[in-house]
């Protein structure tokens, strides 16, 4: 059975910092290039970081770049995004996606709420 499952979502207060997980099961995730994406209320889906399926390669948003960073440890199955210097503006629900790098296949998490508030 395939699984993402994110964790590590919460409140936080502007300037803060969280660091969300998302686990994967019943896939190679070696073979998946992996992402994070997120929504906020009213607003369509964003896609906001993302890492090649090994090695280095790392992107993102261009509203995030310098405050967070994606990795991927592929012996533990796991993406994680830390997120630092929090705005109010990061206030979303954080999805992580999985691509497989023929593109034939993706999967998704089923999302963690971020709130940044004071």
């Amino acid at each position: 059975q395939v699984q993402l499952v994110e964790s590590g979502g919460g409140l936080v207060q502007p300037g803060g910092s969280l660091r969300l997980s998302c686990t994967a099961s019943g896939f190679s995730f070696n073979m998946y290039i992996m992402s994070w994406y997120r929504q906020a209320p009213g607003k369509e889906r964003e896609w906001v970081a993302e890492h090649s399926t090994s090695g280095s390669y790392t992107n993102y948003v261009d509203s995030v770049k310098g405050r967070f960073t994606i990795s991927r440890d592929n012996a533990l199955n796991t993406v994680y995004l830390q997120m630092n210097s929090l705005k109010p503006e990061d206030t979303a629900v954080y999805y992580c996606r999985g691509r497989r790098i023929d593109g034939v296949r993706e999967y998704w998490g089923q999302g963690t709420q971020v709130t940044v508030s004071s």
